[in-house]
């Protein structure tokens, strides 16, 4: 019997006014998930994604150290505390992207991922922090991650997280496959007229050269403080020989449901031996300063 497991990808808009005070731009964008995870829960998904920082609005167009205050520990913050007991009130293992504190002045962009038993797995902190313009001033916000490429096994399937800018390096992206990813998320905030002609291209290249499966999250639509564009969603899923399988809209909020057929892993990885042709011997000038 096939080993098919059933995805699903949040997309959506942070609308509440920026000028609002930071608990409630985060109590509603909260909220707003919570309907839309119920839609995936209803729909049959066994592991969900939601976007980068879901929580609230694109904050990297400024800096402002108001933003400090979006900022939970992890996993003992209410917000994944919150997502342990959907987690597991839906039988769905969940990946949940938030502003991660470490200790008072160091922040990450983090993902912790849940279990469908609602238990804790572990956390992927985002390797790869832009800071240019127009309105990406990310190391203003973020500490590059320390943690690694880790994979987490979840009752569904081995799963890895990149985090948005990262699936520009496809260094990780290997790492991930090499650690035993048969899908890897990627939550995104990417905006029109500057990476899009890229978002079809450099994550399905990932997947083919990996042999693995892979799900990719932007928001849609038009929020605050970023006032340059709009998110063009396009959330999507693809498979190991890089084929579309499912995707979202450019401007609608909503849930992108895919069934993956891990089988294909393997058939796949059969008949491309990317793994076993690898030469790491001769890559040492990859990891030169």
């Amino acid at each position: 019997m096939a080993r098919i497991v059933r995805c699903a990808l949040i997309q959506a808009t942070c609308s509440t006014p920026t000028e609002e005070p930071l608990e409630k731009i985060k109590r509603e964008a909260i909220e707003k998930h919570l309907k839309l995870i119920d839609e995936a829960a209803r729909k049959g998904a066994k592991i969900l994604c939601m976007q980068e920082i879901f929580t609230g609005p694109y904050f990297c167009a400024e800096q402002s150290p108001r933003w400090y205050g979006m900022v939970e520990k992890i996993p003992d913050g209410p917000t994944v505390h919150l997502m342990r007991e959907m987690a597991q009130k839906h039988a769905m293992a969940m990946i949940v992207p938030i502003y991660e504190e470490d200790i008072k002045g160091v922040y990450y962009n983090t993902a912790a991922v849940v279990d469908a038993d609602g238990k804790y797995l572990g956390k992927y902190r985002k390797h790869h922090i832009p800071h240019c313009a127009p309105g990406f001033w990310e190391k203003f916000y973020f500490k590059p991650g320390n943690l690694g490429y880790p994979v987490f096994k979840t009752q569904f399937a081995d799963i890895g997280v990149y985090i948005c800018y990262d699936r520009h390096f496809p260094e990780g992206a290997r790492a991930l496959g090499l650690n035993g990813a048969e899908i890897v998320f990627n939550p995104s905030a990417t905006v029109a007229g500057l990476s899009e002609y890229l978002w079809k291209l450099e994550q399905p290249a990932h997947a083919v050269a990996n042999g693995y499966f892979l799900g990719a999250i932007n928001r849609v639509g038009h929020e605050y403080p970023w006032d340059i564009g709009e998110f063009y969603g396009q959330s999507y899923f693809c498979t190991p020989r890089g084929k579309i399988i499912a995707e979202g809209s450019r401007d609608k909020e909503e849930v992108v449901v895919a069934d993956l057929n891990l089988d294909e892993i393997q058939e796949v990885r059969n008949v491309w031996q990317f793994f076993r042709d690898r030469r790491p011997e001769s890559y040492g000038d990859l990891v030169k300063e």
